[in-house]
């Protein structure tokens, strides 16, 4: 969806504005500075990003954005068509997985330049600060610290009677809850647990917790094709045992949309997300929802999980306004109104300052949100590398074997090793 944000009322009619150009105004409005901004996501964070251009604009008067927000989906296309035509938006909401790639094709410029010159990155976490940087440079500035989560619909739970996930649960400990859930649950063909066997985060924390990698610093495949088959093997056994929802139900999930879920579709009590999702799901779900940590591989394993930036905002490389996309984004991740708006539905806030500044204002679920995250305890690991740039698709291709398995066209035994054979040619060809 595109929106122009411009709040200011313009008080000459046409009449008045063409006398006002003859006396010589029109050179100073022609010194207006409008920036176009691009980000993924749904109408509540758009209604708190415009929040804050609202308040950009009175601070800095003569400055206006042109906005545009997509699904996660439909975004990427649409960005690589853009920055390949040298038509690059000002201010460009990045992830993780592709700022590699963005930036080693020059579409984002590196930020460098502007650091203590419109940008001020003093109290900004160390972690999070290297998690935007290319090659020793930095192309991205992370709007929040967040961790994969599952969203669990405590709701549904109490209505069972069964207690609700902690974070000691592990995978082998499923197959005993979805026993009592398939004998207790009060909703008609609602299963225990989604299908994450396509979803890359869930097999990147499966593989940490057994001090493996997704990927290698020099990215390549750190794992095996025998982890595959494991991992295919695990969801086929918890698909056998009738723990996770069926593969016409899952099938539905193809869009990354919230709405799409399978706890928002109401065919489980449990999907995976991002910590920073969990006011985006509340949202559109009416029972009242909690989260907490990835099941563990077995009792005391732990490592899996990290602080990932959540996203970043960077700057096109061909915007000919970088300074200004600078000061913004300084004024993004600093300023105290602009934060209580954001709140934490990017991430937890990686400044201390502004951390400070809004814990008073959060509510319940914000509070959720930030304590989980700061307290990880033994399931936190280390930030990875930044993914490969054909990453986005390796993960692609997880999913689409996934469903392959899923509906019976292969098995793990067959299905790990033909995954290992693509992955493996997909990361060498982003060698070439």
């Amino acid at each position: 969806m595109s929106i122009s944000i411009d709040r200011r009322q313009f008080l000459m009619g046409s009449t008045a504005l063409l006398a006002a150009a003859a006396a010589g105004v029109g050179p100073a409005m022609s010194q207006e500075t409008r920036m176009r901004l691009i980000f993924w996501g749904g109408q509540a964070r758009a209604d708190r990003t415009y929040g804050v251009t609202d308040l950009y604009t009175k601070a800095s008067p003569g400055t206006t954005f042109d906005g545009e927000f997509l699904a996660f989906a439909d975004y990427w296309p649409k960005l690589a068509t853009q920055t390949a035509g040298g038509n690059s938006p000002d201010v460009i909401q990045m992830d993780y997985r592709y700022i590699v790639e963005y930036a080693k094709r020059n579409a984002i410029a590196p930020l460098d330049e502007f650091i203590g010159n419109g940008l001020n990155l003093d109290d900004f976490d160390k972690d999070q600060l290297d998690g935007g940087k290319v090659d020793g440079k930095l192309y991205g500035i992370s709007l929040g610290a967040n961790s994969t989560a599952i969203m669990v619909n405590t709701t549904a739970f109490e209505e069972a009677g069964i207690e609700l996930p902690t974070r000691d649960l592990s995978y082998a400990d499923l197959p005993a809850m979805a026993e009592k859930w398939n004998s207790s649950n009060k909703r008609a063909g609602m299963k225990l647990w989604s299908d994450y066997s396509g979803g890359e985060p869930g097999l990147e924390n499966w593989l940490r917790q057994q001090g493996k990698a997704l990927y290698t610093a020099d990215g390549l495949a750190g794992f095996t094709a025998e982890d595959i088959t494991a991992w295919f093997q695990l969801w086929a056994d918890l698909r056998a045992a009738d723990v996770i929802v069926s593969p016409d139900d899952q099938a539905l999930d193809a869009t990354d949309a919230i709405e799409n879920t399978m706890i928002t579709l109401g065919k489980a009590p449990v999907t995976y997300a991002n910590s920073n999702q969990l006011i985006a799901f509340q949202a559109v779900n009416k029972d009242k929802l909690t989260m907490t940590n990835y099941p563990r591989i077995k009792a005391g394993s732990g490592g899996g999980h990290y602080r990932k930036p959540s996203m970043f905002f960077s700057l096109g490389a061909s915007s000919k306004q970088q300074a200004e996309g600078a000061k913004f984004i300084d004024y993004f991740i600093s300023n105290p109104d602009a934060a209580t708006i954001l709140g934490v539905e990017r991430g937890i806030p990686c400044k201390s300052s502004t951390r400070d500044a809004i814990k008073p204002s959060l509510d319940e679920q914000s509070l959720v949100a930030l304590n989980f995250v700061s307290n990880l305890g033994d399931l936190l690991g280390a930030l990875p590398p930044s993914p490969p740039s054909n990453a986005g698709e390796v993960g692609v291709a997880l999913k689409t074997k996934s469903q392959e398995v899923a509906f019976g066209q292969q098995s793990p035994q067959d299905a790990g090793p033909a995954f290992f054979a693509q992955a493996t040619e997909i990361l060498a060809r982003a060698k070439k």
